[in-house]
């Protein structure tokens, strides 16, 4: 596909990094020369210097003939208008970054008017990523597919949890609820496994389950805990305004700090229900005198990953139950994972996920047969749903009878509302989504995961 993308900030270089290593065309746009000429060095792409929003460098950029028009800059106005011109010239699929909460609702309503097909907020969206993280505190992370139907869920293997020390085999006999394990990141390595694979404590462990039994099996692995109430957040960004407002209007008591005293003010205006509190974060006396001890989930974001870092690891000497911390950079990302901390958060790699699956579904009015595409552990796994259609040699066989592909496991059928964790006998027919799990990239067809 031949895609624009304008605003090369750090969400667009991310969605640009991803995107590249797929087959498709790619034309960048920013006012920065270096970064353009940069990128170019970095990346098989074009690129044009200038105002993205302009028609003359669009035409300049051929924006005209591309399938996808991707607006990221850090101006709202700047991304829908650019989203405008890119519609005049005859673009079918527009996405627009928006983030300013006075404008996500009228933006919604007047989509089609504004040329837009997708709206990406990373403060919101990430803020929902945060919310499900505490909502479920026993999970690091969740993800749906099969609208809603089929989840797919990260958790740690922490002391006191049954999976430690087992294999896959001697689980499928021990438990009584059905989930199929389909990944697990061990430090750096990440394992598709097999039978006899066996977990060990710390383990990040991947599993597809069905929405009901979810809590089920948690209790029956013995990691579930009692819900979360007092929270406490550091730094009051949109992502901060975003989750405070979600949280104050379920079951939640929230302190949020927020070191400029002006905006402070702001948000207390704007969050009645939530304890809006002028103060630095980072200041030790400060948190303790705030209640740190208390907090059961603190949640760190300020726009400085070194602090997100130290004071989620206070917060964690405090025993806080439940630490998030919003970290940028991926290298620090990797650090803070393998320092113990589970539930992290980037933006950045939020938007691009949502980006490259909203692209790999145009693909697939195309042929390709991606319904939905998670990336996990850091982008080195792909969990993927397709449409299993047409005819073929796959279709009614004994799972166990179908050579597929090493590092690359089916972890769900969906067979009309039906919910089937496969084993061996598992079948698959023409019309189910079938949900995959593989360290492969760039897999468009249910197909090409066989031999």
């Amino acid at each position: 596909m031949k895609i624009v993308i304008i605003g090369l900030g750090t969400i667009g270089h991310t969605v640009l990094k991803n995107l590249s290593e797929k087959n498709h065309s790619i034309t960048i746009i920013d006012e920065s020369k270096e970064l353009i000429e940069s990128l170019i060095e970095q990346y098989d792409v074009q690129g044009v210097i200038g105002n993205g929003a302009s028609l003359e460098i669009q035409r300049e950029a051929g924006v005209k003939g591309a399938d996808v028009f991707i607006a990221l800059t850090t101006t709202d106005e700047v991304n829908v208008f650019a989203c405008l011109v890119a519609k005049k010239l005859g673009v079918k699929n527009t996405v627009a970054r928006v983030r300013n909460p006075e404008y996500i609702e009228q933006i919604l309503e007047m989509k089609n008017e504004l040329g837009i097909s997708m709206i990406v907020n990373p403060e919101q969206d990430t803020s929902n990523e945060i919310y499900n993280l505490i909502s479920l505190p026993a999970i690091a992370k969740v993800e749906k597919f099969a609208k809603g139907k089929v989840l797919l869920v990260e958790i740690v293997a922490e002391k006191g949890c049954k999976l430690i020390y087992e294999t896959l085999i001697s689980l499928g006999k021990k438990l009584k609820t059905k989930v199929l394990i389909c990944a697990v990141q061990r430090n750096n390595d990440v394992f598709i496994p097999s039978g006899n694979f066996e977990i060990k404590e710390g383990d990040r462990i991947h599993f597809t389950s069905d929405t009901k039994n979810l809590r089920s099996f948690l209790s029956e692995i013995n990691i579930i805990k009692s819900p979360l109430k007092n929270i406490m957040i550091i730094g009051g960004d949109k992502i901060a305004y975003y989750l405070a407002s979600k949280l104050s209007k379920s079951k939640y008591n929230v302190k949020l700090v927020e070191k400029n005293k002006n905006y402070a003010e702001e948000l207390a205006e704007k969050l009645p229900k939530v304890m809006v509190v002028n103060g630095n974060g980072m200041q030790h006396d400060f948190l303790i005198e705030e209640g740190l001890e208390s907090m059961d989930a603190f949640i760190s974001l300020t726009n400085n990953d070194e602090e997100n870092m130290v004071i989620s690891m206070f917060a964690n000497k405090m025993k806080v139950r439940k630490i998030i911390t919003k970290i940028i950079s991926d290298d620090l990302l990797d650090m803070l994972s393998e320092l113990g901390f589970n539930n992290n958060v980037s933006p950045k790699n939020i938007i691009a996920n949502h980006v490259i699956s909203y692209i790999r579904a145009l693909e697939n009015t195309r042929g390709n047969n991606v319904l939905t595409l998670y990336r996990l552990v850091n982008n080195k796994v792909e969990a993927l749903e397709f449409l299993a259609h047409g005819k073929g040699n796959i279709y009614n066989k004994p799972l166990k009878e179908l050579k597929i592909k090493e590092d690359c496991l089916i972890a769900c059928i969906i067979r009309e509302s039906k919910v089937i964790i496969p084993d061996g006998n598992s079948i698959i027919e023409s019309g189910d989504n079938v949900i995959v799990v593989t360290t492969h990239t760039n897999f468009d067809d249910l197909t090409d995961i066989f031999e």
